[in-house]
This record gives C-alpha cells, structure tokens and sequence, in this order.
C-alpha cells in the first residue's frame, strides 16, 4: 500500500497533488448552484463542496474558495440576495454543467451560453435549473472564514425541497440511484452506466465555449467519466 507522510505531498507535482487530496476523501455531490444578482442576472455554477450540516434546523454548508482574489459571482449573489439554489446534477446534463465551470463576466449569464434552462418556483429570487430531479431552494445563515487557506464556509437554511415521486421511499430516504445523479471523484464527475464512461473534454475559455476539441464516446469502464473543474 502506498504510504504518504505530509512532507511528501510537497513534492508532489501541482496537479498530481491536487487530483490526489481532491479524490482521497470519496465522491462528493455534483450541485449547480443557481442565483440571481440584484440587478436581475441569473447565474449558474458547477460546485462539489455542499455539505449535510444538520436536520433540525435543515442545514447545507458550501465551501468557497478565496473570494480576493477573483470575483466569485455565486457568492457575490448569495450575499447580495440572501437566496440561492442547488440543483443535482443527472446524466443527461453532464456536459453542459462542465461548461458552467468556465469564468464569465459577471453580466453574462450561464443559462444564455449553455443549453441548461432556468426555472423559477413559489417566487423564489434564484432560479432552479428545470429538469433536474431534486431542487433546494435556501437562504444565507452566517459564514466563517477557514484561516488555514482562506477558504469560507458558508452555511444555508433549506426553505423548499423539491423531489421527483418516485425517488422518495416510504422512510423518507430519496433514492439517488433512481435519479441517475452524479458525483464528483477528484475532478471527474462519475455515475453507473451500464458499465460504459462517457469522456466530455470541451475547451473552456475566459470569453465562450469552443467545442471544436469536444470528445463524446463511449469506452468500457465502470464508471461514467467527466472531466470537469468544480468551482470548490
């Protein structure tokens, strides 16, 4: 068995140290996030870091990674509004939520640069991604900020839970594998599928997509496969 002291993760190359401690806490959930500025600009990003923080109040956690030193428009709107909504995330949309990890400017919205469609319910401010087969809608508690890399911690209230019927079972426990929805191992998003994988690798720049380098096909793996850079 290989055997890591804390020196030797030092050494290690950048990315190989990353994928490393990214992967070696398990799957994590694969969100979009969705929100909404003040000035009416939805907004729609990929995240891996929401947390179970407790059932009674009902509380999600998110992690943030630094806000100094790029503009963080999730968290920006998050504060500004007070609302925001996570949306699992299902085989069907895999790659157009990949395309949501590329950075924007703020005034241009997700929604209009993918092919993922927004939704809005109960006059919530955010939008919820339509489609999806669970939808939380949430609003802003208190945050702490992690001294250790200047990471926040941001915790929310769940206000409105949406779920599809026939996921929910007579314990109340909502059976993700019915859905079909996808977790993040490191940087790839992984699902069951019929023991094929499916290779998304979309070129991601500051301004658009550019899908001329896209790979869509279909190896034998366990897993379904995508390579994607969640915003934490």
């Amino acid at each position: 068995m290989l055997h890591l002291k804390r020196q030797d993760f030092d050494d290690l190359d950048h990315l190989h140290r990353i994928n490393l401690i990214n992967s070696c806490s398990g799957f994590k959930s694969a969100n979009l996030i969705g929100t909404k500025s003040n000035d009416g600009i939805p907004n729609v990003a990929i995240f891996s870091s929401v947390t179970h923080f407790g059932s009674n109040p009902p509380l999600l956690g998110i992690i943030f990674r630094p806000v100094s030193d790029v503009p963080r428009n999730t968290y920006e709107n998050i504060k500004e509004t007070g609302q925001f909504t996570i949306n699992h995330i299902h085989r069907d949309i895999i790659e157009q939520a990949h395309h949501t990890s590329a950075k924007y400017d703020k005034r241009i919205s997700e929604f209009d640069v993918t092919e993922l469609e927004e939704e809005y319910k109960n006059n919530w401010h955010a939008p919820f991604v339509k489609g999806v087969p669970i939808q939380i809608a949430l609003t802003f508690c208190e945050e702490y900020k992690i001294k250790a890399n200047n990471t926040i911690q941001l915790i929310a209230e769940i206000k409105d839970l949406y779920v599809k019927d026939e996921l929910i079972e007579k314990d109340g426990f909502i059976n993700l594998s019915k859905a079909n929805v996808m977790t993040i191992n490191g940087s790839k998003i992984t699902t069951p599928l019929n023991g094929m994988a499916f290779i998304f690798s979309p070129k991601i720049t500051h301004t658009g997509l550019d899908d001329t380098n896209s790979i869509s096909h279909p190896i034998p793996l366990r897993n379904s496969v995508a390579n994607v850079r969640p915003r934490m």
